[in-house]
C-alpha cells in the first residue's frame, strides 16, 4: 500500500510536469504565431486533462486571435466546468463581451475571474489586461490600471511590463511604451517580443535603418523567431514607399523576408491571410492569386479568401473571376467585416465589366459601380486618393461623362492629396461633356462650382479662371456673362503676375487672346471706352495682327 501510494504520487507529479511542459510549448507556438501547432497541442491537453481550465482558456484564446469567435466561445464555456482554473474562461467570455461592445457584461465576467485570485497571484490580472488590449474595442486605460495592480504584487514580472508596453502604445503614450518594453527585456532577456516591440516603435517613427538594425540583432539571437521576419518585411515595405528611387530593391527584400516568416509558421489559414494582406500592400497580385487559391483548398468557406481572390483577379485583368469571387464574398461575410476596399474593388470590377468592345460603357452597370465607390469613400475617405489615375485615364480616352462621375466621388475627401486636381478634372469633364442640345444646364453649374473650388484652394492658377469664364460664357445668362467677365479679368491679372517664360507658353498666349477679346468687347459694347481701349491695346501687344482689336480701336477713336 505504501509503495502504491508513492507510485501514485510520482505519477501525479509526472503528469503535472508533462502538462506544464506541453502548455509551455503551446504558449511558445502562439508567440511564434504557429497557431495550428498550438491548437493541436491544446486540443490534446483538453482531451487528456479536461479538469484543468487553462487548457480550454488558451485553446479558446487561439481561436479568438484567429477571429473565430464561435469556436472560442464554445471552449470558454466548456472550460468553466473544469475543476482547476475553470474561472480563467470568464476572461475569454469577457473579451467576447468587449468585442460586442458590452462593457458591463465584460466587467462582470472579469470580476468573476478575479474573485478567486490568491493574494500573490498575478496571472488572472495579466490575462484580464490582455483582454482589454486585444479586444476589437480596446480599453487601454483599464488595461494599464489592471497591469499596475499586478506590478504592485510582482514588480519584476516581465510579462506585465510587456503588456504595459502594448497598453501604453495603444493609449498613444509612445515614450512610456518604449520604457515598459525595455523593462520587460531587462527582466527577461529571452523575451524577444519585448525587444522586437521596441524596434517596431522605431520603425513607426520612420527611422527605418535603425529599426532594421534592431530586427537583425534579434535574428542573430534567434534565427527561428518567425515574427521578426514579418516585421523586417513590413519595415522594408514602408521604407520602399518613402524612397521611390529604391522601391524595387526594398520591396524585393520585403517579400523575401515575408517568405522567410511564412516558412517559420505552420502555414495556418491565419498566417496565410496575413501574408495575403502583405501581398496587397506590396502589390504582388500574381502571388496573391496563388496564395488565395491555396487557401481555398484548405478552407472553401472563409469569406476573406474570396476577398483576396476578388482583389487579385481584378488586378490581373480577370474581371469575370473578380466579379464572381466578390459576389461570393459579400454573400458570406458578416456586414461588420466589410471594409472600404471591398466596396472599392466591387465598384471597379463593375466598371470594368461595364466597358464595351467599342471602349464606351454600359451606363447602368457603370453607375452600379459608382454606387459602390461612394460606399467605399463614405466608409474610409482615404480611398478617394486612389480614384484619380482611373478617372484621369477615362478623361484622356475622352469618356468625359464617366470621368465626371468618378471625380464626383473623388472630391468627397477634402484632405485627399489629389483634391485640387480632382476638382480640376471634374470641371473639365463636365465642361467637355456638355452638349447644348441634350445636357442639362445644371451640368455647367456643377462645372462652375468645381472651378470655384480650385480657385479657392489655388488662387494663382490661371487655368481655373479661364475655364470658369468659358463655363459661364456658355451659360449665356446676364448673370453668367458678368461672372465670365470677372473670371477673364482675373485670368489676365494672374497671368500678368507670372514670369515671361510662363506668359510666352502657347496655351497662355492663346488664353490671353481669348480673355482680352471678351473683356475688350464687353467694355466696348457697354460704353466704357477707357477700359475697352486698355484691354484691346493689351490684346494687340499679345497678338499684333489681331484684326478685331485693330478695327474696334479705330472705331472707338473715331
Amino acid at each position: 500500500m505504501k509503495n502504491a501510494k508513492v507510485l501514485s504520487l510520482l505519477l501525479l507529479g509526472l503528469s503535472t510536469s508533462v502538462f506544464a511542459q506541453d502548455l509551455d510549448q503551446a504558449k511558445k507556438a502562439i508567440a511564434a504565431e504557429q497557431f495550428d501547432k498550438a491548437k493541436k497541442i491544446l486540443k490534446g491537453l483538453v482531451q487528456s486533462n479536461p479538469d484543468n481550465g487553462k487548457n480550454f482558456f488558451y485553446l479558446g484564446d487561439v481561436y479568438l486571435a484567429q477571429n473565430e469567435a464561435d469556436s472560442a466561445k464554445m471552449f470558454f464555456q466548456k472550460g468553466l466546468t473544469a475543476k482547476d482554473k475553470g474561472t480563467l474562461n470568464y476572461i475569454g467570455l469577457g473579451q467576447l463581451d468587449l468585442d460586442a461592445k458590452n462593457a458591463v457584461g465584460a466587467s462582470a465576467n472579469f470580476d468573476k475571474a478575479a474573485s478567486g485570485i490568491k493574494k500573490k497571484d498575478v496571472d488572472e490580472l495579466l490575462l484580464i489586461a490582455k483582454a482589454y488590449i486585444k479586444s476589437e474595442n480596446p480599453n487601454y486605460k483599464k488595461a494599464i490600471e489592471t497591469i499596475n495592480k499586478a506590478l504592485l504584487i510582482d514588480d519584476k514580472n516581465a510579462q506585465a511590463y510587456l503588456l504595459l508596453g502594448d497598453a501604453q502604445y495603444g493609449n498613444n503614450n509612445v515614450n512610456e511604451a518604449y520604457s515598459a518594453y525595455r523593462n520587460a527585456y531587462d527582466a527577461d532577456n529571452s523575451l524577444l517580443l519585448a525587444k522586437m516591440n521596441m524596434a517596431k516603435i522605431t520603425k513607426n517613427a520612420k527611422a527605418f535603418d535603425v529599426a532594421i538594425k534592431s530586427f537583425d540583432e534579434i535574428v542573430k539571437l534567434n534565427p527561428s523567431f518567425g515574427p521578426v521576419y514579418r516585421e523586417l518585411a513590413e519595415t522594408y515595405y514602408f521604407w520602399a514607399t518613402s524612397e521611390p528611387a529604391k522601391y524595387n530593391e526594398y520591396i524585393q527584400k520585403a517579400l523575401a523576408n515575408y517568405e522567410k516568416y511564412m516558412s517559420l509558421t505552420d502555414y495556418s489559414i491565419e498566417s496565410r491571410m496575413r501574408h495575403a494582406d502583405f501581398l496587397i500592400l506590396a502589390k504582388d497580385y500574381k502571388a496573391l492569386e496563388k496564395e488565395a487559391n491555396e487557401m481555398k483548398k484548405l478552407d472553401n468557406v472563409n469569406p476573406r479568401i474570396y476577398r483576396y481572390l476578388g482583389y487579385a483577379a481584378y488586378e490581373n485583368g480577370n474581371f469575370a473571376e473578380s466579379s464572381k469571387a466578390l459576389t461570393e464574398f459579400f454573400a458570406k461575410v458578416e456586414p461588420k467585416r466589410i471594409i472600404a476596399r471591398d466596396y472599392l474593388y466591387l465598384g471597379l470590377t463593375k466598371m470594368a465589366e461595364a466597358k464595351k468592345a467599342d471602349g464606351t460603357y454600359d451606363e447602368k452597370i457603370f453607375n452600379e459601380g459608382v454606387v459602390e465607390l461612394n460606399k467605399a469613400v463614405e466608409k474610409d475617405p482615404v480611398i478617394a486618393t486612389e480614384l484619380n489615375p482611373i478617372g484621369t485615364k477615362m478623361f484622356k480616352e475622352k469618356l468625359y461623362k464617366n470621368a465626371a462621375r468618378l471625380f464626383e466621388v473623388a472630391v468627397k475627401n477634402p484632405k485627399s492629396k489629389n483634391y485640387v486636381y480632382d476638382y480640376f478634372y471634374l470641371g473639365y469633364a463636365l465642361y467637355f461633356d456638355y452638349n447644348e442640345k441634350t445636357s442639362p444646364k445644371e451640368q455647367l453649374v456643377k462645372a462652375d462650382e468645381a472651378f470655384s473650388k480650385v480657385i479657392e484652394a489655388w488662387p494663382t492658377s490661371q487655368e481655373a479662371y479661364l475655364f470658369k469664364a468659358r463655363v459661364n460664357e456658355q451659360m449665356a445668362t446676364p448673370e453668367s456673362k458678368m461672372a465670365a467677365l470677372s473670371s477673364y479679368e482675373q485670368y489676365v491679372k494672374v497671368l500678368e503676375a507670372k514670369d515671361e517664360a510662363e506668359k510666352a507658353k502657347p496655351a497662355n498666349k492663346k488664353g490671353l487672346v481669348e480673355a482680352l477679346t471678351f473683356v475688350g468687347a464687353h467694355y466696348a459694347n457697354s460704353g466704357d471706352k477707357a477700359k475697352a481701349v486698355e484691354n484691346l491695346q493689351k490684346l494687340l501687344t499679345v497678338d499684333p495682327a489681331n484684326e478685331y482689336a485693330t478695327k474696334t480701336l479705330k472705331a472707338l477713336k473715331a
